[in-house]
């Protein structure tokens, strides 16, 4: 399943800034960075929760917000890109 997961962390102090590089390094373990601090997410249901829960533990819920947008199996056709940055498959085959 596809989801399009995305925040706003308060970095108006050291905590924060501790918190929006938490954020970005568990979203980067699991998907691919579109925007600044936007991921798309391309992952089974279990694993999901298992990013879910990992990033409600990291944000403050007084401060900062987190949207998690479910684009499920048909992504493809949910998804449309004008612009500079190439987009990429999640789905195609991964060179390292």
């Amino acid at each position: 399943m596809m989801v399009l997961v995305s925040y706003d962390v308060s970095t108006v102090d050291k905590a924060g800034k501790t918190r929006l590089r938490k954020v970005a390094r568990e979203c980067q373990n699991y998907g691919q960075r579109v925007q600044n601090s936007v991921f798309e997410v391309d992952v089974d249901y279990g694993t999901f929760l298992k990013l879910k829960n990992k990033l409600e533990k990291l944000i403050d819920e007084e401060r900062d917000s987190l949207r998690i947008y479910y684009l499920g199996n048909n992504w493809k056709s949910r998804v449309e890109h004008i612009g500079a940055k190439e987009t990429y498959d999640p789905e195609g085959a991964l060179i390292i």
